[in-house]
């Protein structure tokens, strides 16, 4: 895809570039998901543990597994959205929904994304998140509080992965 686009014009790309970083060892994913009293869905843990660890990917590309992003520092809602999910407890909780939640959500964002995990930030306070539990489980969800709601986009990360690969 970086060959396809090395002017870095689609949307997200000058901020993954593309790259990968290495996969996580098993150990650092099985820890993860001890620590979060959670197991990952098969396709997205393959992922990590084969592929990479993010970046590249669909939107500003994929948010690291086990680790802040090297600049995390900077003021970024993404930052703060992977910080929370890490919060004691929160992937672990039930996810909420069962049917699609469309339309604007005021302050109903925080309560309705327990028990899925930040994948990538669409800009505007848009997120792609995976849903951790439930009957829902596996499951790409979008969420944009302001006017689109909360709703899937895809039966699994392999679907929405690859999905981003062949859409050049």
């Amino acid at each position: 895809m970086a060959a396809r686009d090395g002017g870095l014009e689609r949307f997200g790309a000058s901020t993954h570039r593309y790259e990968l970083t290495p996969p996580l060892p098993e150990a650092e994913i099985r820890a993860f998901e001890e620590a979060h009293g959670i197991v990952l869905p098969a396709d997205y843990r393959s992922f990590v543990a084969s592929v990479g660890n993010g970046p590249a990917g669909p939107a500003h590309g994929l948010m690291p597994l086990t680790t802040p992003r090297p600049d995390a520092d900077e003021e970024s809602a993404v930052d703060d959205e992977w910080a929370e999910d890490r919060l004691p407890g929160r992937l672990a909780e039930p996810f909420s929904l069962t049917e699609p939640r469309p339309g604007p959500m005021d302050s109903l964002a925080d309560s309705l994304t327990r028990g899925t995990l930040t994948l990538a930030e669409e800009g505007c306070g848009m997120f792609v998140r995976l849903v951790l539990n439930g009957p829902r489980a596996g499951e790409i969800w979008r969420i944009d509080p302001d006017w689109g709601g909360f709703v899937p986009v895809h039966p699994d990360f392999r679907a929405w992965y690859t999905g981003w690969l062949a859409n050049p």
